[in-house]
């Protein structure tokens, strides 16, 4: 465990951060404007969000009013890119109506949006209880923000508990199994569209079964060319091995897909309102709790898989002494290749998420991904799927709320100096238990 904590220390140092998609918080400030620029808001349809290409740091809603066929929109640029400071101070305002605002206009609506007629005016005391109420609420966004990228973090930690607790040795290229199970899903709705496919539902199913079968068919494949041969050296070979596939899928990927971000229209975007206490409205979309669903379904699907079948069985055998397992009939390759592949289209299924949540891909994406969730696997206890879950949650909380309340520069720093003090006062986790293993 000592080596592992040395080569887990040196390559977090190499990891980068990337990120897509509209902030939830952005869009509701945005949002907010509309009730002075638009002359019918009470009456506008859902808005559908983007990011377009100019200017830079900006989100643009579309939307229909009722009974006008027409579609209008409106686009509000930020200070600050998506997690940097200022990416909630607003530096510009165009719409369809009113075109993009001048200065004084611009000054002229904030002045609209901020002042109250003396009678509504509050009192320092209700000022207080209305922030205390705003900052309640605010913390409760986060944590439904945090629920998307907990899920994220809980599958690819999953698939790094099942091959680390069958085989005692990381398999660095689930970041990067998890892109490819995002291009395969971004390839599979396109072809849907293409095909005609309406019902978003079973199209969702039919991507996630595509995703999770060829890079869980990859899984296999690399544990039969690749980490089967190598099992029994007494040596990093399968730990090099492993970052050469991690290189080599990625690179591939890139060859053949380029390098430019690869989008697909966003599903699910119906928004739901949760509280709304007057200053500061709570929202979760459709997607978040589709995702969320699909999450929970697969992972107590995988709780009750080592629980109650016979690979649950199995792997329980081969984990603690392959040697004896193998002497009493357990076929151990066959159990490693199984877990290979389990783990693979579990991270097949966190590359689908990322794809729905952000709407983006490209070949670059899970190398700071597959980081994180192996830093969830070890502080929640890798070898353990609840302990994988609980990672998830935990790292999934750190990053989000550091980048709400703290200067988000220095998330990443938090969430590997976690890493390093679990290495370092509890090497084997939250829920984690050292075993002796059989040769």
């Amino acid at each position: 465990m000592r080596g592992l904590s040395r080569l887990l220390l040196v390559g977090v140092l190499a990891a980068l951060l990337s990120g897509c998609g509209v902030d939830v918080t952005q869009s509701i400030q945005c949002e907010r404007l509309l009730s002075a620029l638009e002359p019918a808001y009470p009456d506008i349809g859902p808005i559908d969000w983007s990011e377009p290409d100019a200017p830079p740091n900006s989100i643009r809603g579309d939307y229909y009013v009722a009974g006008d066929p027409a579609r209008h929109w409106i686009r509000c640029q930020f200070r600050g890119a998506r997690f940097e400071e200022g990416r909630f101070d607003l530096a510009g305002v165009a719409s369809d109506r009113q075109g993009v605002l001048s200065p004084v206009q611009f000054q002229l609506l904030f002045l609209a949006l901020r002042l109250d007629p003396p009678e509504r005016r509050l009192s320092a005391a209700q000022i207080q209880r209305t922030d205390a109420t705003i900052d309640r609420f605010y913390f409760l966004q986060q944590l439904v923000n945090m629920a998307t990228l907990a899920c994220v973090y809980a599958l690819l930690a999953a698939g790094f508990t099942l091959v680390y607790g069958i085989i005692g040795k990381i398999n660095f290229a689930f970041g990067e199994m998890a892109m490819l199970g995002a291009y395969v899903s971004v390839i599979a709705t396109v072809l849907l569209g293409l095909a005609g496919a309406q019902e978003q539902t079973l199209g969702l199913l039919a991507v996630l079964a595509a995703a999770m079968l060829a890079t869980g068919a990859y899984g296999w494949v690399t544990d039969r060319l690749v980490f089967r041969p190598l099992r029994r050296r007494d040596s990093h070979a399968p730990l090099i091995a492993a970052i050469g596939l991690s290189i080599f899928l990625q690179e591939a990927v890139r060859l053949l897909q380029g390098t430019r971000d690869r989008w697909v229209q966003p599903l699910f975007g119906e928004r739901y309102l949760l509280a709304d206490p007057g200053g500061f409205p709570v929202y979760a979309t459709l997607r978040q709790i589709m995702v969320v669903g699909m999450a929970a379904v697969l992972l107590g699907g995988l709780a009750l898989l080592m629980r109650r079948s016979r690979y649950g069985r199995h792997y329980a055998a081969c984990a603690d002494d392959p040697r004896m397992a193998a002497l009493l009939g357990v076929n151990v390759d066959r159990t490693v290749a199984f877990s290979f592949a389990i783990g693979a289209a579990f991270a097949a299924a966190g590359g689908l998420v990322l794809a729905l949540y952000y709407g983006g891909v490209n070949a670059y994406m899970g190398f700071l991904v597959g980081f994180k969730a192996l830093t969830a696997a070890i502080v929640g206890g890798i070898g353990s799927v609840p302990g994988a879950i609980l990672g998830g949650l935990i790292i999934a909380g750190l990053e989000t709320f550091w980048s709400a309340y703290l200067t988000v520069a220095y998330k990443e720093v938090a969430i590997f100096a976690l890493l390093a003090l679990t290495l370092a006062l509890r090497p084997s986790g939250l829920l984690g238990r050292d075993r002796g293993r059989g040769d």
